[in-house]
């Protein structure tokens, strides 16, 4: 669908790559291993997302890492299209809402990583009804026609688990 409005697909990688988590920032010749695109089709498509203001770029000794700018008036529209464009957007009104007393959802893996992927990754946190969990889940999958791969913790047994495992590159897509 946003390949109809977007015909770059590069472009749509870097999109997703900074605006749907604000954490990533790459340079270019990461970008090039990461996407398997030509260094000069990711530097055009970088000059034109910063010169509109969409990206900010800072110099880290011979490499130049660009990140989104959140300040930008977009920022959020770009971000909410692209949550409806992966599905976290359902995940939200499918699981989040119905699922129990949660404190946290992360989404790890590749859409983390602002990757596209058919498989959503996610990490819930609190105290969870995991039979019904896992019904809720099956439902979005349908609905999304994608696989979800998901892990119930409670709030202690993330604490222990969280520093070494998921801190480094998550999503935060909702806390309490």
């Amino acid at each position: 669908m946003l390949e109809t409005l977007i015909s770059s697909k590069t472009r749509i990688k870097l999109l997703l790559k900074f605006f749907l988590n604000s954490n990533n920032s790459s340079y270019l010749r990461g970008l090039e291993s990461e996407f398997g695109d030509s260094t000069n089709a990711i530097r055009l498509e970088l000059n034109k997302l910063e010169t509109a203001g969409l990206l900010k770029s800072n110099q880290e000794g011979n490499k130049k890492y660009f990140r989104a700018n959140t300040k930008h008036p977009l920022y959020g529209d770009i971000n909410n299209i692209l949550l409806k464009f992966t599905g976290l957007d359902k995940i939200v009104e499918r699981v989040v809402e119905e699922v129990g007393d949660l404190e946290l959802v992360l989404v790890v893996g590749q859409l983390a990583k602002g990757l596209s992927s058919e498989v959503i990754d996610l990490i819930l946190v609190g105290n969870i009804d995991r039979e019904y969990a896992f019904e809720l889940v099956q439902k979005a999958e349908v609905k999304l026609n994608k696989k979800i791969k998901y892990l119930c913790y409670t709030p202690a047994e993330f604490k222990l688990v969280k520093a070494d495992t998921y801190m480094h590159e998550h999503l935060l897509l909702w806390s309490k």
